[in-house]
């Protein structure tokens, strides 16, 4: 199952989408609703689910016992804690135990043990001077061969070879021979094993484990440590089969090297667990036996889990394998990120894209309705008009039930699966099954716990939350889990959030929205720099079922703000969505919710309502209403600036953008050049080298340099100057045309209008947008990696060309007024083909024949219905002189004259 996944999760690296940061990690992209690491026995948290690495490792390495340690913390008389047993065993210096030796002792713990403590533990510490000594050694020395391709970790550069042989055997025998304690004698056992095994003596090695380890009939610690380096000699002869079952002995029995003897275990084929599964003779072998085959396998992993459940419902390890269901599970039905694609399809994003599915797809139950409700409802569609589904009247005026019955709410599970597998689907229902069962047989509470989750995964919240009511337990792991999950229950389950509910939420679940102080980290169990951010959590998912309860009732503003900044607004300027936020923040009865979980995220954008005026104001004029923007643009003179952000080295963080004296911020500092016309398309060069101005003799209240207030008032200026019937009311057209086009996806002052500080590409730029006045289907998060701003109207532009050509009667002007009119036809074009993409699949054997008729099929419709103005300048002014100067600068209309 495990290989399986990967496989998958190494190929969704190909397919997914980019994300807004380079670093990715399939392990940050699901919520960890349910806790794997809520098993009782720790040693087995390096075998929960992961995609990231190859064992799972979010968890303190501490949390794992070592046998080794509480082997010798019992030698010790338990005169030592663990901790401090840790650190004498693993960690201290020889050089402080040789001063114990002494009596001469100045490390403080073993001053504070006083000076019987080496008298009565003399043959332990001995030892551990030994061991200490040896230990740089112990290290298999390393051969150069065909694969030493291999990275190998930077180290002492020390092996066992580096010791004489003869002499270090001679000195561990005689101290095994003098040694009278069972327990170290074995140690010594174990330190001539490993001697043996690194320096390839594994014949010796196999001997020394029969001589020195067996015949003392101890199963400890110092056992298990040996039969390890057994298994390795053995590995070396090329004994595999006995060095699987020994690896597989120190699988079962250690709790701190289950890790490392998985690894040295080769099952990489069936043979080489039969061979286990034959020899195992207990019911905990075979059941250990079955949990390795279940975790590398392929497939669904519940026959394993049978297999397992007949032998011991109460097995810790039958909870593991479980856990890992679960856990991916969750991944495919609570993704973090959704996003639509250009048909308006929602689909999940899940970098894990896992095979398992469920056949009842994102729809609940339907309620049945009683005979009054079904009349209530017919009369309430007959007489109601209709109206876009979308609309926020819509969403506002929705029952209870039909909120509870849209299939949009999250928790939502869909095809969401590029590799959709129907043998798979219904693995949800199989494993419901199997918790359900075993809870009935085994005393751990893990497994109602586990069905509680899967009934709330099946949108069954009443159950999962009944069974979680009945739940008894002293585990506070368990305790966590199971009131979290009534959390989620209650919040997930409720139809409409409203101010009642709201204030409800603050009382009873605060701690899940209201953000906690950053906790300081242990430096010593995380790195220096986190490329992922953080972890998904359950407040995160429970701020998503909000987010999209919000957005369900038609409250865009407050959906909006429950996943992102005021200051995000800059980057997809939607205006509903843009009235929605600013209702919002101007509402004056904010409930306690309202306050301190969504207005906090309207962060500092300067003057907030001269924000608000900027985007307005920016697109009436898109729509060329001067007026109207105007009147905006009147309200935003206190504008600071777009509230962008740069990188401060001084500070080493992230500073608010100073815009330099003289830049363009926004609001201020317009070229009269958006005015003029473009001499050749080049976006990065200077406004002087790709722009020319137009003669405005006639118009100076044309400033050289105007904000967007001036730019509004001349614009209205020029228009009252328009409506006239001379050639100055000609030129006037024109330059409103010229802006309208420059201000375009097309144009060299493309940013003007959007919330941009320059023309450099980018989202905003593209042709693919709809003409829906809100493209997000569930919420607005991840606002930002997603593209969305009105398109823009070419016709506007292009009817005030054809005043200017009415009026003219120059016929250069005419010329010219001509080829921007093709210009912003030309536009139109780009958006017909965004909106007409291909869709013929790249694996059809026709692919290059139907792609070539498909362009074929775009040039006729582009030579028939947008080349009107292009025909009109080749056919009746090829003779002037600006015809003549475009061929030259423009090779697209040169290649049409010709």
């Amino acid at each position: 199952m495990k290989k399986y996944f990967l496989s998958l999760a190494v190929l969704s690296l190909f397919y997914s989408k980019s994300e807004a940061c380079a670093w990715s990690d399939p392990d940050y992209e699901y919520f960890n609703l349910f806790t794997q690491s809520i098993i009782k026995d720790k040693s087995y948290l390096p075998f929960l689910h992961s995609y990231s690495t190859r064992f799972y490792n979010d968890f303190k390495p501490s949390l794992i016992p070592d046998e080794n340690i509480d082997a010798w913390k019992r030698y010790f008389n338990n005169q030592l804690s663990y901790a401090q047993t840790e650190y004498l065993v693993n960690k201290m210096n020889m050089s402080d135990l040789n001063a114990l030796k002494k009596g001469t002792p100045s490390n403080q713990l073993l001053v504070n043990l006083g000076p019987g403590f080496y008298t009565k533990y003399r043959e332990g510490i001995d030892y551990l001077i030994e061991a200490k000594y040896l230990e740089p050694y112990m290290k298999i020395n390393y051969i150069e061969s065909a694969d030493s391709f291999y990275y190998r970790e930077p180290g002492t550069g020390k092996n066992a070879t580096n010791l004489d042989y003869g002499k270090t055997i001679s000195a561990l025998t005689s101290l095994y021979n003098a040694a009278k304690n069972p327990e170290i004698k074995q140690r010594y056992g174990y330190q001539i094993v490993r001697f043996n095994h690194y320096t390839r003596n594994y014949d010796a090695a196999l001997k020394a484990f029969k001589t020195y380890v067996e015949p003392l009939r101890l199963k400890g610690a110092p056992y298990i440590m040996a039969l390890d380096q057994l298994a390795g000699a053995q590995r070396g002869l090329g004994m595999n089969s006995e060095a699987n079952w020994n690896f597989f002995q120190v699988f079962k029995d250690s709790k701190s090297r289950k890790e490392s003897a998985f690894i040295s275990m080769k099952l990489s084929d069936t043979a080489s667990f039969n061979n286990i599964l034959k020899r195992a003779e207990t019911d905990e072998d075979k059941n250990m036996a079955y949990f390795l085959l279940g975790y590398e396998d392929f497939n669904n992993p519940i026959p394993i889990m049978e297999k397992m459940f007949e032998i011991n419902p109460d097995s810790e390890i039958l909870k593991v394998m479980a856990v890992r269901s679960i856990n991916e599970l969750e991944r495919s039905y609570l993704p973090i990120y959704y996003y639509t694609d250009d048909n308006n399809t929602t689909v999940q994003k899940n970098s894990t894209n896992s095979t398992v599915q469920n056949k009842t797809e994102t729809e609940e139950p339907k309620k049945e309705l009683s005979f009054w409700q079904k009349i209530i409802r017919f009369f309430k569609n007959l007489f109601s008009s209709k109206k876009d589904k979308s609309s926020n009247d819509v969403k506002e005026d929705q029952s209870d039930d039909e909120l509870l019955e849209n299939p949009n709410r999250i928790p939502v599970f869909s095809k969401n699966n590029y590799w959709y597998d129907d043998k798979t689907k219904d693995f949800l229902d199989e494993l419901e099954k199997f918790t359900t069962k075993t809870k009935e047989k085994s005393k751990d509470e893990y497994w109602q716990i586990a069905d509680a989750y899967l009934k709330f995964l099946k949108k069954d919240y009443k159950e999962s939350t009944e069974i979680l009511n009945d739940i008894k337990t002293n585990n506070p792991e368990y305790a966590e889990q199971i009131k979290r999950m009534k959390v989620l229950n209650d919040i997930v389950s409720q139809p409409k959030i409203d101010a009642e509910y709201e204030d409800y939420l603050m009382k009873n679940y605060s701690e899940y929205f209201i953000e906690k102080p950053e906790e300081k980290k242990d430096s010593t169990e995380t790195d220096e720099y986190n490329y992922y951010g953080e972890v998904p959590s359950t407040a995160d998912f429970l701020k998503d079922v909000l987010a999209n309860r919000y957005f369900l009732q038609g409250e865009d503003g407050k959906s909006f703000l429950m996943n992102n900044k005021l200051s995000d607004l800059q980057y997809n300027p939607n205006s509903s969505l843009v009235k929605s936020v600013e209702d919002f923040y101007r509402k004056t009865d904010k409930t306690q919710f309202e306050q301190q979980i969504i207005a906090k995220n309207i962060n500092d954008v300067g003057n907030i309502d001269a924000f608000f005026a900027v985007i307005y104001g920016d697109r009436a004029m898109r729509q060329a209403d001067f007026e109207k923007a105007k009147a905006y643009y009147s309200k935003a003179q206190n504008f600071s600036g777009i509230p962008r952000t740069e990188w401060n080295y001084d500070d080493k963080k992230v500073s608010p953008l100073k815009y330099p004296s003289g830049a363009y911020n926004g609001f201020s500092n317009i070229s009269d050049l958006v005015f003029g016309h473009n001499v050749w398309e080049s976006f990065q060069s200077s406004p002087e080298e790709s722009m020319k101005k137009e003669d405005y003799s006639a118009f100076s209240f044309i400033k050289p340099n105007m904000n967007k207030l001036e730019l509004a008032n001349a614009l209205i200026q020029l228009k009252k100057i328009g409506s006239g019937k001379n050639q100055t009311a000609g030129k006037a057209n024109q330059l409103i045309g010229n802006l309208l086009y420059n201000t375009s996806v097309l144009g060299y002052y493309r940013q003007l209008f959007v919330m941009d500080i320059d023309n450099s590409n980018g989202g905003k730029y593209y042709f693919q947008n709809t003409d829906q006045k809100n493209p997000y289907q569930y919420y607005y998060k991840n606002f930002l990696d997603r593209t969305y701003i009105e398109p823009d109207n070419f016709d506007l532009a292009i009817n005030y060309y054809k005043k200017s050509l009415e009026i003219s009667s120059d016929k250069e002007q005419k010329a010219r007024v001509l080829f921007q009119m093709a210009s912003a036809e030309q536009g139109k074009y780009y958006q017909y083909e965004a909106k007409n993409p291909s869709k013929i699949d790249y694996s059809d054997p026709k692919w290059s024949e139907k792609s070539d008729a498909y362009q074929a099929r775009l040039d006729q419709i582009k030579n028939q219905r947008y080349r009107t103005y292009f025909a009109m300048l080749k056919s009746q002014y090829a003779d002037t002189e600006t015809a003549r100067d475009l061929m030259g600068s423009c090779s697209y209309f040169g290649y049409f004259m010709k």
